[in-house]
């Protein structure tokens, strides 16, 4: 990983754990001193085991730590200071080894810290914007206009089923008002609702992938992505509102006004 020999490995429990991985490190270290590395080493077993990792650069070790501390939350504590070179550092964990989690979130943490530091106001390698991305969104729909979405929804000859989905949250229909006969599944549950895999938390409408499902927001731009993620796990007929609620309502089309409170 960018110059630097990385490595994951678990074992099982010793009886002095601590000192067993210390030991261990400071060997690596000696064949690997004219090298570049960064290598994480752990005990497995019920209960509290220990976690090693030593490098070549003090920097990445004490990232390597840090990550490691939040990658698993609660269940790391520190046995002591790094090294006097801050090159080995070695920690208490409990319950590491037991799920496959494990191992890939240490092959995570090493990874992230083996990488060369980037200027960290440049995008990084990879990345996209996210005009970008909801561009990339919607290049995969065949995107409505409101009358289109409304004519569909009244067409009597279309097969499938056909619904108007909003995902705008509570305070935006609360605020603007909402579409009579939509479906109201706001953003966060929305994948779950639809996926006909998913048994416990779909819609009981959600046992087929032929549907049409028409997503509208605020704006148009939210449900972009939905509509994209509903194809992801799909339900290829999904697509959304250009202009979303505002352009709906700019349309004539019906809509429900929020009720007026006097002071």
């Amino acid at each position: 990983m960018d110059g630097t020999k990385i490595a994951v490995t678990l074992t099982l429990a010793k009886t002095n754990d601590a000192e067993f991985l210390y030991i261990v490190g400071a060997h690596l270290q000696r064949m690997l001193a004219l090298k570049a590395h960064l290598i994480s080493v752990a005990t497995t077993g019920v209960g509290e085991t220990s976690l090693l990792v030593c490098g070549s650069s003090t920097e990445q070790v004490q990232r390597a730590a840090l990550l490691a501390s939040a990658k698993f939350l609660g269940h790391i504590k520190p046995l002591s200071a790094f090294n006097t070179s801050g090159t080995i550092w070695i920690a208490s964990v409990r319950d590491v080894g037991w799920t496959p989690y494990d191992e890939a979130a240490l092959w995570d943490v090493i990874n992230k810290s083996a990488q060369d530091l980037v200027d960290p106001v440049q995008p990084p390698p990879g990345s996209r914007s996210i005009a970008q991305i909801l561009a990339e969104a919607r290049t995969r729909l065949q995107r409505l206009t409101p009358q289109q979405a409304y004519e569909e929804l009244h067409d009597p000859n279309i097969s499938m089923p056909v619904l108007l989905v909003d995902i705008r949250p509570a305070a935006q229909r609360e605020a603007h008002g909402g579409i009579r006969g939509s479906l109201v599944i706001e953003r966060n549950v929305l994948e779950w609702r639809f996926d006909p895999r998913c048994i416990e938390g779909r819609l009981e409408i959600a046992t087929r992938y032929d549907l049409r499902v028409i997503i509208i927001c605020q704006e148009g731009y939210t449900s972009s992505l939905a509509a994209a993620s509903l194809q992801g796990i799909g339900l290829l007929n999904a697509t959304d509102v250009e202009g979303g609620f505002v352009a709906w309502k700019a349309a004539g089309l019906p809509v429900e006004m929020p009720k007026q409170t006097w002071m």
